[in-house]
């Protein structure tokens, strides 16, 4: 069966459009920063997508998603064929002072024997759209796509995200 995630991607205009991404935790992604940043997201299965998506960002970042109206941007498939549903919140005034994710523990070093534990996201930020692109795992920059589309016209308009 395929694995399903539902992921909130928060956005602001100020000079520019920005995008709330992460940076993945644990010892793979530590000195990596090209397709190693995500959208808040994580796996669900009886609930709805939105509740899953704010759940999941709430456990990823340490603090609530902003309670805004969202714009569901749909389903992106990844090549793996994993699919993740993502939405999107206007959230202008978002700010975090210090990320406290949940954690995961592998085995590490490899064949160790020791199991240790770390973050599943280690750093978030507000980005600029046109270098989420290159941050992002390829399967989440359909994503970007999906909100510049569902933006198209209405950036700087205070009702976009109704």
């Amino acid at each position: 069966m395929a694995v399903t995630s539902a992921g909130l991607l928060l956005f602001r205009e100020l000079s520019g459009l920005e995008v709330f991404i992460a940076h993945m935790g644990g010892p793979f992604w530590a000195r990596k920063q090209a397709g190693a940043w995500s959208i808040p997201k994580g796996e669900f299965t009886d609930e709805e997508p939105l509740a899953a998506a704010r759940r999941e960002f709430a456990e990823e970042i340490g603090v609530p998603a902003p309670d805004t109206d969202v714009i569901d941007l749909g389903a992106f498939r990844y090549s793996s064929g994993k699919t993740v549903r993502v939405f999107a919140a206007r959230a202008p005034e978002f700010e975090v002072d210090e990320v406290r994710s949940n954690t995961f523990e592998i085995e590490w070093p490899p064949r160790s024997g020791r199991r240790q534990a770390f973050p599943e996201v280690d750093e978030a930020r507000w980005t600029p759209v046109f270098e989420a692109r290159e941050l992002l795992t390829a399967g989440q920059r359909p994503a970007l796509d999906a909100l510049l589309g569902a933006l198209d016209g209405s950036l700087g308009r205070s009702d976009a995200a109704d």
